[in-house]
């Protein structure tokens, strides 16, 4: 997922433990699990203000945008899209 969740680096920071993140945000240790280690699918936006309430810090802090794979390279030569058109037959 293009998403990654940097909850550990702020924990560490903060030297604070799971169980007491979850406590204190009002979720479960599992939930907060899930999102930790990047299952989530989907996150509530409460829950990501608690998380940086409690936390101290912004939600670009917790969540940052990983490409899956580089851009595509262009399909054709640049020299031959560059170059004029071929005349077309006239048919005659």
């Amino acid at each position: 997922m293009p998403i990654a969740v940097d909850i550990d680096v702020m924990l560490a920071r903060r030297k604070m433990s799971v169980g007491e993140l979850a406590e204190r945000v009002g979720i479960t240790p599992a939930n907060l699990a899930v999102l930790k280690n990047g299952r989530a699918k989907a996150v509530r936006f409460t829950t990501l203000a608690a998380l940086c309430e409690v936390l101290d810090c912004q939600p670009g802090d917790l969540l940052r945008h990983e490409p899956d794979h580089a851009p595509a390279e262009p399909a054709t030569n640049p020299v031959q899209a560059s170059a004029p058109p071929a005349p077309r037959p006239t048919g005659r």
